[in-house]
This record gives C-alpha cells, structure tokens and sequence, in this order.
C-alpha cells in the first residue's frame, strides 16, 4: 500500500507498512498510478506524448528496485500481531488523575462542562490519590517507567494533594523498582512562585493551557465573572517555559469556527517566546458556533499547510519552533503494538475520578456505561475492558485503508464514541484532520533532509 501527494512543491510517496518515505518528480508520480496495472509497453503509450522512452525506462526500473528492497509497495507486517495483543495480560502504565472536578474558569467549548464533568464537583482526597498509586503499581507488570497526569477541572484548585501524592508517588515507585513521570495541566490562573517552582522541580512536563491571541482567548476562556484570562496567564506562563529552559512542555490551545485562521494564533505564541506549541481543534462541542464542520476542513488543511512552511521558514532561520502535531519520528518511532492500537485507552491507560473510578480515558469520565472499576477494589467490569483490549486498527474498517493508520493508531475512541456512539468507527473530521497534519509532518521531514544533504 502506497499514498502519494504533492505539497509545497514537493512530489512524495509514502510506503504505508513498511513506513519508508521518497521524494520523488513528476514522471514516478505518475508512473506509480499505472505500474502495477499495465506492462511496460502500456506505460510508454500513456505517457510518451510528454517523456521520452528513455526517462520512462528509468522511472520503472527505480520503481522496481524500491519495491524489491520492500521500500515501495511493501507487505503489511503487523496485522500479525493482532493475534498476540490479548495475550500480553492486563498492563496499565498511565493513569489520569482528575485531582479536580472542579475548575475557575468558564471556557465556551469545554466538554468536562465547568470541570464537573455532569455530575457533582469534588476533588480528590489524599487517601483516593494514594489507592490510584498503588493500583498502577500493582498492576503494572514488568514495565518500570510509569506515569501520571494530573488532570480536572484544574488541578492547582488542590494543589496541596497533588504535592502529597507526587511525594507518595516517588517514594513507592523507588521501594518497587519503578519511575514515575509526573505531568500537569494548568489553565494558569493560580500560579504563583511556590506552584512553578515545585512544578519545574517535580514535573517531567507540564500543558499550559492558552489559545492563542489575546482577542480570542479571552473570549473562549473566561473566568466566572466573565472576564478573559489572557493578560493573568501570559506572564506567568512565559516565566514558566523559561524556568525550564524552554524544555518539556507545552502551550496548549484550542481552535473553533470562530478562529479557522488558527495558525495566526500558533504563531503568535510563537511571538510570544514560546517554542513548544499545541494547538488541536474543538472536540464534541454542543454548540454549532464553535463545531468544526465538514464544510471547513478546506480552510482548515490550508492553515495546515501554511503552518509547515512556516516552520521550514522559522527553522532555517535558526528559530526553534516545534508544533506537537508535526513531531514524527522516522527513525525509530512507536513500536509495532503502539503503532496498531494506538494510545491504549481502557486497558494501558486509565481515567481515575476524585472518588476513585476508573474509565477508559478522561473523555469517557461521566459516560456510566464505560464505568471499569475503582483505583480500590480494581478493574470490576471485565466485559468493558475486553472491548478496548480487542479494538485494534484491523477492527476498524475504514482505518484498513487508510495511509496514516500507523501514524495514529486508529484514532480516538473516545472520539469514536462521541461522534458515532462506536469506540471502533473513528469521527469523520478528526480523520481527516490527522490525515492533513501527517502529510504536513512527512512534507517537513522531506524538506529538512533535502536541505542538510545540500
């Protein structure tokens, strides 16, 4: 399986199962429409009224070569493994903590709906946070390296537990020979000197949570009087990235019909110093203002385009910029398993609530149905479970075919869910929104190694 565009310039085709990726010109751009259908002499005749015989010749034999050294048209590998994924046992390394149902703010699109999530607001005690430690090193077999993110509402709402439980944390994971990676999401409004410090000390990474220029921040995240934040967070957040040296973060926001121009709000962050950015469209939003919509995505793929060659510019300026969406590793990446179910939502990775329920992932907090267990008495629906684990990239057939499949490991379920009420059928607009932002990603690969072979 092959996928081939043009962007920016730039002829390129992508071996989908093996991963390999070519810069090629116009005439192997064509020629792989017809190479597996027609002979030789068939290609010639469909294209000789613009190359010659001879460049034609040479089009089919680099084809030919590629594909023998299982670099073009390449046998999938990892359907295999498929039959292996219920057998590994039940693994989790990653819990999300929601140390708070509860947050400050008031944004337009947010679907924890003001940090309650539809229920009541609560926040987690030490005693909750402490069981949520033990059950992830208890069920986390041989794997060491571990992690927890906290997560609401917002988290500095209770701060003093979330230092309590990084405390607890660390020293449980060093008596059972692990590591634990803390991370924290902040919308910002309540740091101050002791928050940063112990976040810079404590924290592996941290999400800080703003959408970009002031005009449209403010008027997406408001605190509960109605005011926007913008003005209260940039100082603190800039101070923040800075502590870190600019290292393990990043600015998170979040884009709506009302900014589709959203990569003037990436690079205004960008103006604003900050080198590790995020920004991912509105997700299972009520309202039809800010819905992104089928009839968007045009406008939407050329911001996306725009954004790329952007950071080609920014980068060969000697400018750091790196967009989270854009970060694809080509040289080693995601294992095989990673790569086929994706981020391991119901079985590697948990939601833990503030009185200690466990759900698939954060998205599915409040969803009864997808109710898996508590951090105490551990997993108690098993039937639920069983679906996560056995959802896979070859349980989704319109990921079957698709050429970012191993880019993003069949989508969100969660997503799945919302838009169509199927953890195994992927939203049509997220899809096509991760197809786009792969593209641009592979365009930039392409682009950085033709500059540095020059």
């Amino acid at each position: 399986m092959i996928y081939k565009y043009f962007i920016n310039g730039l002829y390129i085709v992508l071996d989908v199962n093996s991963g390999a990726i070519h810069k090629i010109d116009e005439l192997v751009f064509e020629v792989l429409d017809l190479y597996k259908k027609y002979e030789p002499n068939e290609i010639y005749a469909r294209l000789n009224d613009r190359f010659s015989g001879e460049e034609i010749d040479e089009a089919i034999s680099e084809i030919y070569q590629l594909e023998r050294q299982g670099l073009l048209f390449s046998n999938d590998s990892h359907e295999a493994i498929t039959g292996k994924l219920l057998e590994r046992g039940a693994v989790v390394k990653a819990l999300c903590l929601h140390i708070a149902h509860d947050c400050n703010l008031r944004c337009e699109y947010c679907f924890a709906k003001d940090g309650g999530y539809g229920g009541s607001k609560a926040l987690m005690n030490l005693e909750t946070g402490k069981a949520a430690i033990d059950f992830l090193i208890s069920n986390a077999g041989a794997r060491n390296n571990l992690e927890i993110d906290f997560f609401g509402g917002e988290p500095l709402i209770n701060f003093d537990v979330v230092k309590e439980i990084v405390e607890y944390g660390n020293e449980q994971a060093k008596q059972n020979g692990k590591a634990i990676r803390f991370t924290l999401t902040t919308n910002g409004v309540l740091l101050d000197d002791e928050k940063i410090q112990f976040i810079n000390d404590k924290m592996s990474n941290v999400v800080l949570s703003i959408d970009g220029r002031k005009k449209i921040h403010d008027k997406m995240r408001k605190n509960a009087g109605g005011d926007g934040t913008y003005n209260i967070l940039v100082p603190k957040f800039k101070r923040l990235a800075e502590d870190r040296g600019q290292n393990n973060y990043y600015v998170r926001g979040t884009y709506t019909r009302e900014n589709l121009d959203f990569s003037e709000d990436i690079f205004h962050l960008y103006s604003l110093g900050f080198e590790k950015i995020s920004l991912e469209p509105v997700a299972n939003c009520d309202s039809e203002q800010l819905a992104i919509k089928e009839e968007d995505l045009e406008r939407i793929y050329a911001e996306y385009e725009r954004l790329a060659v952007k950071i080609l510019e920014f980068r060969k300026e000697g400018k750091p910029f790196e967009f989270f969406h854009y970060n694809i590793d080509l040289s080693g990446g995601p294992c095989a398993i990673k790569r086929v179910v994706g981020c391991g939502a119901g079985t590697e990775y948990l939601a833990v609530t503030p009185t200690g329920e466990l759900y698939p992932c954060h998205q599915f907090v409040g969803h009864e149905e997808f109710l898996i267990g508590n951090v105490f008495d551990g997993i108690t629906h098993f039937d639920i479970r069983a679906k996560f684990e056995a959802s896979n990239l070859y349980t989704k057939e319109k990921c079957k075919a698709c050429f970012a499949k191993f880019y993003c490991g069949g989508g969100c379920a969660a997503d799945g869910f919302l838009t169509s009420g199927d953890i195994n059928e992927p939203g049509i607009i997220s899809c096509n929104l991760e197809r786009k932002r792969v593209e641009c990603a592979l365009m930039i690969k392409v682009a950085e190694h033709m500059d540095n072979a020059k």
